[in-house]
């Protein structure tokens, strides 16, 4: 939601401004995402270009047909001459002046005199859009009549302004609204709430209105109220802006109206065209059974029972809480207005909402529980606009409800705040802030709750945290006291942290990427049923997306030595409800093939795991320069999915340490000196190293203790479609010092395996 500051000072007094009231509602109410700054820059003089002008002449241009030639009183006494390109004033009107030398927002350079078609234009007349109140440039702004010229613009419309921009927690709905959030800032900063003084609007000529309720679990509240003479057109200037600035565009003056006041207090409103209700009547019922409705966006949709409608007895004219239907809309033929401000349920408008994929302004607020007492305070507010802006005739007023909810009673006390916040607050001041947040605190310390807040404070602790929240700034910062040290981490989470201490030494940043994403390489991957977005639909199977993804990111904005790894779950398909979940490592590095494969090795050497990697291929890697393990695979990014050379790998952390014992047991490796060999055999070429190695350890036990690769040589002297495979041995017994006749024995039970299972030969 977003907060024009000069809005939300029509309901508060306060002496802070904008960035003081977003750090203190940031600690105690709610998160401030940041201070908006709109509209004409306030530096230095900038605001004094800006005036209220009359049009005395406007003639067509002499050298232009679709240009205006006029004479614009801004109280100079003599009136400044200004080419215009707009047509929709005439003389006499009161407009919006820029003069030369005023910076506008968009624009280069300060404006300047400028001759067009070859007459000098000496300021410029200003839409909206041009101030930043709005968005229209098909004409410029007309203000009311009887504003004297000369008038700084500032005085008149909100040309500068300053926005909050607020997410409130889902228990605070009362939050969604200017009275709410006035009401937080005035018992933050000890200031005082000015109240919407609002007189009703009177019923001349009344008339009935019939309004029925077949559902008043779901519909607690309905009010209806009858307009007649209705002038549906353009809003106020200062109405739009005011819109523009809480991030909503302007339709019409009986549709800003309801927005407005939705803002005002936090509870949506609807305007239906009466005339286009069967008999002006209003029924809300549930939906039968693929029942349909076409909603203001145009689209039909098929519901079913448990959906709530607005219907005027024969058709539906509206989603309740949620879009009104395209049938009812109010057009600018409507002359007769019927003015919903209802009350709904909360979990069926969230269910409804989330089954149709449809969530709008209104549908937020409905799902998180509106007060249902606001619903006439808001009706008395619009109710009011819509006399004295479309020129109306309230004739009906209906309020339907089996008895509002009443006020809570919660017991606190006082003394328990002191224990639970830490500080000692006393209990005066106390009762002070409870009833500036609108409790009742009598002599007992019985609390009556304010109905906006009946959903969320039920217990004394909840009574504490209101007290709390207003003192946070002065609780002291101190660590916590540690008394006792109650567990340790388990094996997983110790050696999940050797995994990230060896990776970050290795060079490599910690990511963290979405769970949920677009595609997944498994056609099996979870789905879920209903995604919040398309981006985020389904339960990732791989982190490797991910980080192709973050390091993609970090190209563009310009990175080198990008080394990123990620320790996360990954979700696999179970066959049952729920997934498996796995913790994986990944990671993905510039440079290709070798600087994978030296991250994999660096981290099996680090855990004492032999590393054993075969032949791999996968769509997502460079053929060829790919290999597995037990616990995964590493290889190089295939070109086409990312630019340059790249490494990537992910390993299953539970494969990867199930080799790691419990107990490590030591051999006698220090009694006797090993005998260090190196041999080269060849072998035929698709004889993995993996599968060499394991022969020549099997045919050289029990004095064989290491066999290692070291080097593999193609060529002319090894012959076509075969290898040199050079090893390092290393010989040892626990008894004696082997003799070079002990080596030889072994070397020949090698060289008869090799040459058994693989048609080797001994090279050198």
């Amino acid at each position: 939601m977003r907060v024009p500051l000069s809005w939300l000072r029509e309901y508060v007094s306060v002496d802070a401004d904008a960035h003081e009231i977003a750090r203190r509602l940031s600690v105690s109410s709610l998160e401030v995402e940041r201070v908006i700054d709109v509209g004409v820059a306030d530096e230095g003089d900038n605001l004094s270009y800006l005036r209220v002008g009359r049009v005395v002449v406007a003639d067509k241009h002499p050298n232009a047909d679709k240009l205006q030639l006029c004479q614009v009183d801004v109280g100079e006494g003599e009136p400044r001459q200004i080419v215009c390109g707009a047509w929709n004033f005439r003389v006499g009107a009161t407009v919006a002046v820029g003069l030369p030398g005023v910076l506008l927002p968009g624009f280069p350079a300060p404006l300047d005199e400028r001759p067009l078609r070859g007459e000098l234009s000496r300021g410029m007349i200003l839409a909206e859009d041009e101030v930043g109140l709005g968005t229209d440039h098909a004409g410029i702004m007309v203000l009311p009549d009887g504003i004297e010229p000369g008038t700084p613009l500032a005085d008149v419309l909100p040309v500068r302004e300053q926005v909050l921009d607020v997410t409130p927690t889902m228990n605070r709905v009362d939050l969604l609204s200017m009275v709410g959030l006035a009401r937080e800032v005035a018992t933050l900063f000890d200031g005082e709430l000015l109240p919407v003084d609002v007189v009703d609007a009177p019923i001349l000529h009344p008339e009935w209105v019939e309004i029925v309720v077949d559902d008043p679990e779901r519909c607690p509240r309905y009010i209806g109220r009858v307009f007649d003479n209705v002038a549906v057109g353009p809003s106020p200037m200062w109405l739009r802006a005011r819109l523009h600035a809480a991030g909503m565009r302007g339709i019409s003056n009986v549709v800003d109206i309801t927005n407005y006041v939705m803002h005002v207090y936090g509870s949506p409103l609807h305007a239906f065209d009466r005339s286009k209700l069967d008999g002006g009547r209003i029924v809300v019922r549930r939906a039968k059974p693929g029942e349909e409705i076409r909603t203001l966006d145009d689209t039909r949709r098929v519901l079913d029972e448990r959906d709530l409608l607005i219907t005027d007895g024969k058709k539906a004219v509206a989603l309740a809480a949620i879009m009104g239907g395209l049938e009812s809309e109010v057009s600018e033929e409507t002359t007769e207005v019927l003015l919903e401000a209802a009350n709904f349920e909360p979990i069926g408008v969230l269910h409804t909402s989330e089954r149709l994929g449809l969530r709008t302004e209104g549908s937020n607020r409905w799902e998180k529980g509106v007060d249902p007492h606001v619903a006439e305070p808001a009706a008395v507010l619009a109710s009011r606009l819509l006399v004295d802006i479309t020129g109306a005739e309230m004739r009906a007023a209906v309020d339907v409800h089996s008895g509002l909810p009443q006020r809570p009673v919660v017991h606190l006390r006082p003394e328990r705040t002191d224990r639970v916040v830490g500080i000692e607050v006393a209990p005066a001041e106390q009762r002070e802030i409870l009833m500036k947040l609108g409790f009742d605190v009598n002599v007992d310390w019985n609390v009556s709750v304010p109905t906006w807040r009946a959903r969320d404070v039920t217990r004394e602790i909840d009574l504490v945290e209101e007290v709390a929240r207003i003192v946070l700034d002065r609780v002291p910062t101190t660590m916590p006291l540690r008394r006792a040290v109650a567990g340790h981490l388990s094996r997983e989470q110790r050696l999940r942290r050797v995994v990230e201490d060896v990776l970050v030494g290795a060079g490599f940043s910690e990511a963290y990427t979405w769970s949920l994403v677009a595609t997944d390489p498994d056609p099996a991957a979870i789905r879920l049923p209903d995604p919040m977005s398309g981006e985020q639909a389904i339960l990732r199977t791989t982190l490797v997306q991910g980080l192709v993804a973050a390091a993609s990111e970090n190209v563009d904005a310009g990175n080198d030595d990008i080394a990123l790894f990620e320790l996360a779950r990954v979700y696999l398909p179970s066959g049952e409800k729920l997934p498996e979940e796995r913790w994986r490592v990944g990671g993905i590095v510039a440079g290709g093939f070798e600087q994978a494969r030296g991250a994999v090795e660096v981290l099996y050497e680090t855990l004492h795991v032999e590393l054993r990697p075969e032949r791999f291929t996968a769509t997502f890697l460079h053929p060829g320069k790919a290999a597995r393990t037990p616990a995964g695979w590493f290889g190089e990014l295939h070109p086409t999915l990312l630019e340059g050379s790249w490494g990537v790998f992910e390993l299953d952390l539970d494969e990867l340490t199930a080799p790691i014992p419990e107990r490590i047991l030591y051999d006698d490796v220090i009694t006797f000196p090993p005998l260090r060999q190196d041999i080269a055999v060849v072998v035929p070429e698709n004889v993995e190293a993996a599968e060499l190695v394991d022969a020549v350890l099997e045919a050289g036990a029990p004095e064989l203790r290491e066999a290692r690769v070291f080097d593999v040589y193609h060529g002319d002297q090894v012959g076509e479609g075969r290898k040199s495979v050079a090893l390092h041995l290393s010989l040892q017994a626990p008894d004696r010092t082997l003799s070079d006749e002990d080596a030889a024995v072994v070397r020949e039970r090698i060289v008869a395996m090799l040459a058994e299972r693989f048609g080797g030969e001994l090279r050198a």
